[in-house]
């Protein structure tokens, strides 16, 4: 399957508290480790093309945080990365605690070309920002969920 035909679905939590805020994820492995601002991410995963959007992102956002969303989704408009795959997205209120954070794992050969396997969280952590950090938070592509998100609740 080509990049252009792949769809990845993801969720994006938000809170009102003293403003809006959203629930960014950071992602592991040693590609990502000294990255911050313009690095984080939605909760996502692959979604089978035919299938249903919405369940894959509900499973990938409980696979990469532990948390489960539940209660009303925004859909979001579809943004596509770079290499061409089409991101599907929705927002939900929510407040997680996010010391009860958890996530799943991948491997991957490290230090390259070593033949060692090692373990990296495919999230590292989770944190709730600001409208305005969200923004300078999230990677590039992401951007128009945010800004989707915040034009909705202000209206």
């Amino acid at each position: 399957m080509s990049r252009r035909s792949q769809i990845s679905a993801g969720l994006l939590a938000f809170r009102r508290n003293d403003g809006l805020e959203v629930l960014l994820a950071h992602p592991g492995g040693p590609f990502w480790m000294k990255k911050d601002d313009g690095a984080w991410t939605i909760p996502k995963g692959v979604a089978d093309a035919d299938g249903d959007t919405l369940s894959a992102a509900r499973r990938e956002f409980t696979e990469e945080t532990g948390f489960v969303a539940t209660g009303d989704m925004l859909a979001l408009k579809a943004v596509r990365q770079r290499s061409g795959k089409t991101v599907v997205a929705w927002a939900f209120e929510a407040d997680f605690d996010l010391t009860k954070f958890s996530s799943n794992a991948f491997e991957m050969e490290w230090p390259p070309r070593s033949g060692k396997m090692k373990s990296f969280p495919e999230i590292d952590r989770l944190a709730w920002f600001h409208y305005e950090t969200a923004l300078t938070k999230i990677i590039a592509y992401q951007r128009p969920f945010i800004v989707e998100l915040g034009a909705a609740i202000s209206s």
